[in-house]
């Protein structure tokens, strides 16, 4: 591949990696930020590809600086520019729950689309989007798995007694994939709504986890609420440890100290979000997406 991948400051160490896997070239995008809170930012020579590496969370100023860097590599020459995005915000409010509300799914892929050639990111939260295409129209948009990085962060201690967890409906399909090579049990949660606050938890089969080790999987780790409850479920069944792993992790030093206080012994995700984590390098899967999709990236 014939590229330059572009990094801000907090993607630094993520975005080397990914371009020590590539042998690519990998450069800062430097940002100087005015008194009234406007962005300057400038960015190096480039190829005709060029990768903006930037996770989205916390997104709302990451995105503006997003679309300055975006048109300054135009301007720099690059023909093609590829966003990878190892976490995609605004994914979750795919409809309108309220009458009024802004559908932001809808606007940031749109923004997206409008301003880069190839969309990359890693399980991105969708539910009722049926690809991450329909996100972003009218480019590549390529949404990578997480389940391999994960099935490889829990193998070397994976044992008979570990049973893997879904805390609730959505998190079936990332609970069942790591699990499938693994040749691991799996229970998964189900919510149910018993009004406009209150949810009630089950996990049918609980009963088996007495007496071993449980790891709750998900996508997401965002508040954490419904691990905790999951984990005072969990507890009180008898299960004699319980950890979480998730693909992206957002919690705040807050949240994870309450899920400590509910039990969890440890919080792991890979690291498409810096933080305390971030356990495992996603680099792998992504370099091995952009590998795959080389010919559409380096035209």
């Amino acid at each position: 591949m014939i590229a330059t991948i572009h990094h801000f400051a907090e993607s630094r160490q993520a975005a080397h990696r990914l371009a020590d896997l590539l042998g690519i070239n990998c450069q800062a995008v430097n940002v100087r930020r005015f008194p009234d809170g406007e962005s300057l930012v400038r960015v190096e020579d480039t190829q005709r590809t060029a990768i903006l590496y930037r996770s989205l969370d916390h997104p709302n100023e990451k995105l503006v600086e997003l679309m300055l860097a975006a048109s300054a590599l135009r301007d720099r020459g690059a023909s093609r520019i590829v966003l990878v995005a190892p976490y995609l915000g605004y994914m979750r409010q795919d409809i309108a729950f309220q009458p009024g509300e802004a559908v932001s799914q809808k606007v940031i892929g749109t923004l997206l689309a409008a301003h880069f050639d190839m969309l990359v990111t890693v399980d991105p939260h969708l539910h009722r989007t049926a690809s991450l295409a329909a996100v972003a129209p009218g480019i590549d948009a390529v949404a990578v798995s997480a389940a391999e990085t994960l099935v490889e962060l829990l193998r070397p201690e994976i044992t008979s007694a570990v049973m893997l967890i879904g805390p609730d409906a959505e998190s079936r399909p990332w609970v069942e994939t790591v699990a499938a090579p693994l040749g691991l049990q799996v229970l998964v949660g189900e919510k149910r709504r018993l009004g406009d606050r209150h949810v009630q938890l089950e996990i049918a089969g609980i009963e088996r986890v007495q007496g071993r080790t449980v790891v709750l999987i998900d996508d997401l780790i965002s508040s954490g609420g419904t691990l905790v409850r999951c984990a005072e479920l969990l507890h009180a069944a008898g299960a004699t440890r319980i950890e979480a792993v998730a693909t992206h992790c957002l919690a705040s030093p807050h949240d994870l100290a309450k899920l400590a206080a509910a039990g969890v012994a440890r919080v792991r995700s890979t690291d498409t979000v810096a933080g305390p984590t971030a356990s495992v390098a996603i680099a792998p899967a992504l370099a091995a997406a952009l590998v795959r999709w080389a010919p559409t990236a380096a035209q």
